[in-house]
């Protein structure tokens, strides 16, 4: 089984590939609703990560996905930009997901 990042943050990108996860990196809704489709497609893909700030774009498929689709699983994540996050969260996450440690 294998992840996939949709992030509209590079810096969130380049982190989770350092923890091996590659992704696509996505400003708008088509972007989005591509990378998702090409994800669910691939039977390999059985986590797909999504920032916080994409999932108001495509917020009717994501939705859709998480309710009647058994793969993949979807999980949103705050990036560095996010306001109301606590300090470390992402770091915390990758720890606690996939079980490295980026201290």
């Amino acid at each position: 089984m294998k992840f996939l990042l949709i992030s509209d943050n590079h810096d969130t990108l380049v982190g989770m590939r350092l923890a091996g996860i590659e992704g696509v990196l996505a400003h708008d809704a088509q972007t989005v609703e591509t990378a998702l489709k090409e994800a669910i497609a691939n039977e390999e893909i059985g986590i797909i990560l999504i920032t916080e700030k994409l999932v108001p774009l495509c917020p009717d498929i994501i939705y859709d996905l998480k309710l009647n689709c058994k793969r993949p699983l979807i999980v949103e994540i705050p990036d560095r930009h996010t306001a109301d996050r606590s300090s470390g969260s992402i770091t915390k996450y990758i720890k606690d997901a996939i079980g490295v440690n980026l201290d």
